[in-house]
């Protein structure tokens, strides 16, 4: 069963959704990392899937995003430091010295990053639809919540949610899981602020440099699960990067868009269970 959890850190309230495996194993537990606008609840279908087999599944909601909380730009940077300085922190507070990591989608760059800087503690790396060729660019559909006037506009809408993660997915999604989606938005002008900020100080560039640098040097077991539908990012940039590093695999899903969790949640799970499990 999911579980719903707050962790305060510092001046940052983390929310974060917890599964825990009916008996310990002694497995490293696996952390997942949305992307943009998503939240945790996206993972919420694969972490009983990596409970069954033993994992302790946590899939926190980013600062900014969901349920966690979302301070002021004075207060909180939202730049690709800001946001590792802050999951580093949450991983100490839960007292986790080493796990898998699973990341996806735009500020899944950032996850990356983390990994790179911290490869003590990561046993497996899992990347869905994430940047990680230099030549990868931000898309119009999400490039437009950090315009000036245009963005402020956009991002205080709640049906930009709808919008974004179905034109990702090339999927309706069911207004169940779109209502958990949208509540942020509909409960606080906050929520649009943290992804304007977001969107403005990603800083893409600069981190795709630094992810390219450090996966060269990478050595932990690596699998990438690819939506071949995704509009925005492209499936022959992906190949070239994982066909230039050694230890990683990759895996298509001919049929998924950007955000392969959302509509193949069974096949991505069943896929990373396998992976976690797999003897090196």
């Amino acid at each position: 069963m999911n579980t719903e959890n707050q962790i305060k850190v510092g001046s940052l309230e983390w929310f974060y959704r917890e599964t825990k495996p009916s008996q310990s194993l002694n497995k490293p537990p696996v952390l997942l990392l949305h992307g943009i606008p998503a939240q945790s609840y996206i993972w919420t279908a694969i972490m009983p899937t990596l409970a069954e087999k033993g994992f302790r599944a946590i899939a926190p909601d980013w600062i900014g995003f969901g349920f966690s909380a979302k301070p002021d730009r004075r207060d909180f940077a939202y730049t690709p430091d800001a946001f590792v300085t802050a999951f580093t922190e949450f991983i100490q507070a839960l007292e986790i010295p080493r796990f898998s990591l699973v990341v996806q989608g735009f500020l899944g760059s950032v996850g990356l990053q983390y990994a790179l800087r911290h490869p003590q503690q990561i046993e497996r790396l899992a990347i869905l639809n994430a940047p990680v060729s230099p030549s990868a660019k931000l898309p119009w559909k999400l490039k437009q919540l950090g315009l000036p006037f245009m963005g402020d506009m956009l991002t205080q809408d709640p049906l930009l949610v709808d919008r974004t993660l179905e034109g990702g997915s090339r999927y309706q999604i069911g207004e169940k899981e779109l209502n958990v989606y949208r509540k942020p938005f509909l409960t606080s002008s906050a929520a649009g602020r943290s992804l304007l900020a977001t969107v403005r100080n990603l800083q893409l560039q600069s981190s795709l440099a630094e992810i390219a640098s450090g996966l060269q040097q990478w050595q932990q077991p690596t699998m990438v699960i690819w939506g071949v539908k995704d509009p925005w990012l492209s499936i022959t940039d992906v190949q070239d990067t994982v066909d230039s590093l050694n230890n990683v695999e990759l895996v298509q899903i001919p049929e998924a868009g950007h955000y392969p969790q959302e509509h193949w949640s069974e096949k991505v799970g069943d896929l990373l269970q396998l992976f976690l499990r797999r003897a090196t």
